[in-house]
């Protein structure tokens, strides 16, 4: 993958692509380079990572090169900081757009950025602050399911694109098509100013938690049910009257 992501891919929108053999975390990894003002649009992309994280601290490890494990550092200046959270959906809108493209499968997205098909999770997306000074730093990590057995998943109700269906899964066509997509929807999105009405739009349309009955279990506890109706301008979603910054909420069924 090393030598064709960096030939194929076109870098007048990343700095530099870079591949290595093995990591802990290529977030961790992003996060600790942010220090280099100048350091913006770089990839980090590992054959094999030991200590993935994701959201809520959760840890997983997947056999060598049957995932994508990469992380983009971004710097969004100007952007306000009440639509900065627009980014890893935005990711997740890559995703959506790059495993649809290369494998023909139907991929969703799960409120705010897990990509599922048939329900069942395929990637996860993490985006964490790099730094608190000067133009905010974001590195937006991502974990895609390549070609993981059954037994190899780290969950039961996740699967990977193998097991979907996509046979002759080619990662590097993969990993070009997320990143080409990645660039074109935030080249648009800096192009509008940080305007996310057209961006909205675009994740409406590939989010499977809108019109469904859904279960969100908040922080400190509390439990809400009801339909989500829509994503508001801040990426929140709203079920029923609330507006919901974070949780983890669960399908429980189309409507």
């Amino acid at each position: 993958m090393r030598r064709a992501v960096a030939e194929q891919l076109d870098l007048s929108f990343f700095s530099d692509v870079e591949v290595v053999e093995s990591t802990g975390s290529t977030n961790a990894d992003l996060i600790a380079r942010a220090v280099d003002p100048q350091l913006d649009r770089r990839v980090l992309i590992a054959e094999f990572q030991d200590s993935g994280r994701g959201r809520h601290e959760r840890s997983w490890v997947s056999p060598a090169r049957a995932q994508i494990a990469m992380s983009i550092l971004v710097r969004l200046g100007g952007i306000d900081a009440a639509v900065l959270g627009w980014l890893p959906l935005l990711t997740g809108v890559a995703v959506v757009d790059a495993v649809r493209a290369t494998t023909g499968l139907d991929a969703n997205l799960k409120w705010p950025n897990d990509v599922l098909i048939e329900g069942r999770k395929v990637a996860g997306i993490l985006a964490e602050v790099a730094s608190g000074s000067g133009e905010p730093a974001v590195v937006v990590g991502v974990g895609l399911n390549v070609s993981l057995t059954e037994a190899e998943l780290p969950v039961p109700h996740a699967v990977s694109l193998e097991l979907a269906g996509a046979r002759d899964v080619d990662r590097t066509e993969l990993a070009l098509a997320l990143l080409r997509a990645f660039a074109k929807h935030f080249d648009e999105w800096r192009t509008a100013d940080w305007d996310v009405t057209a961006l909205a739009a675009a994740y409406r349309d590939r989010c499977a938690t809108l019109g469904a009955q859904v279960r969100a279990e908040l922080p400190g506890g509390e439990v809400l049910t009801g339909v989500a109706t829509d994503i508001d301008p801040s990426g929140r979603l709203i079920i029923g009257d609330r507006a919901v910054t974070a949780g983890d909420v669960t399908h429980l069924r189309p409507v």
